[in-house]
């Protein structure tokens, strides 16, 4: 499968580069939030799964599993996935389809990736069954109408421009094809928005500084996911992008959602 599109141009810039946006909860140029996420990101790369254990009590996992569950994916599906960091979600989508499935892992930051390729050697993934490509998520380098589904996980709230990830996500699924993001969203069930801000404030920036060594990173993630939109703004921003029969699951109690869409 030839998926590549040669006439995209990773260097193209944007206006969006250049206005103002929100690093957490600072406000930066384009260029610098580009900048400094690609920094978190090189930074926590080697022991971002084990930060996620501790972060999540290992319920990052069973995120994870739903997600991979609910793709509509089969054997000779092709799948891209977004921000695929070290891997996992794609390793378990290559599981799923079987050795005539296809899954492309992609991440603009090249620490990241590499960990994911590491990871995707050692379960003994050959090339042609788990590939990956670097490439920004708002200017992804493949075809109109590539895959059967594009996934990604904990990375959209990261992007300089959603809209755009959106749209790209949209143009590179076949007709028929499946859009699934999990994301960190909005607690829903009454009180637990307390509990969990306190945890996110004070325990996760605490564990990122023992653990990593970087106490910085985490209180962006943790100020990231603030200012991501909460299930409908987000939702709306799907529908936004032209994918019908949008919908969500809330899973422990709404901090984290499972975005579901499709190209009709």
């Amino acid at each position: 499968m030839n998926d590549i599109n040669p006439n995209i141009d990773p260097d193209t810039s944007s206006g969006a580069e250049a206005s103002p946006t929100h690093f957490g909860f600072e406000t930066v140029t384009g260029t610098e939030k580009v900048n400094r996420v690609m920094g978190v990101f090189s930074s926590v790369a080697s022991q971002y799964d084990i930060m996620n254990d501790a972060m999540s009590g290992g319920m990052h996992r069973l995120w994870k599993r739903k997600m991979i569950a609910t793709a509509a994916i089969g054997a000779g599906s092709r799948v891209l996935d977004v921000a695929a960091g070290s891997g996992d979600i794609a390793i378990g989508l290559a599981k799923k389809m079987g050795p005539s499935g296809r899954v492309v892992l992609t991440d603009l930051n090249g620490p990241m990736l590499a960990e994911g390729a590491r990871r995707v050697i050692d379960e003994g993934l050959l090339p042609g069954r788990a590939d990956c490509i670097q490439s920004d998520g708002t200017k992804l380098a493949f075809a109109d109408n590539s895959f059967d589904c594009v996934t990604i996980a904990f990375g959209i709230r990261n992007f300089l421009d959603i809209e755009a990830g959106l749209a790209e996500f949209y143009r590179i699924l076949k007709p028929g094809g499946q859009f699934m993001c999990l994301e960190f969203s909005r607690p829903t069930l009454p009180g637990l928005d307390v509990v969990y801000d306190a945890y996110s404030f004070n325990v996760i920036p605490f564990m990122g500084e023992k653990i990593t060594g970087d106490r910085d990173s985490y209180q962006y993630l943790v100020e990231s996911i603030r200012r991501f939109p909460d299930q409908q703004r987000f939702a709306k921003l799907i529908r936004g992008a032209g994918f019908d029969l949008v919908q969500h699951d809330n899973l422990t109690g709404g901090i984290v959602a499972l975005h579901r869409g499709y190209k009709v």
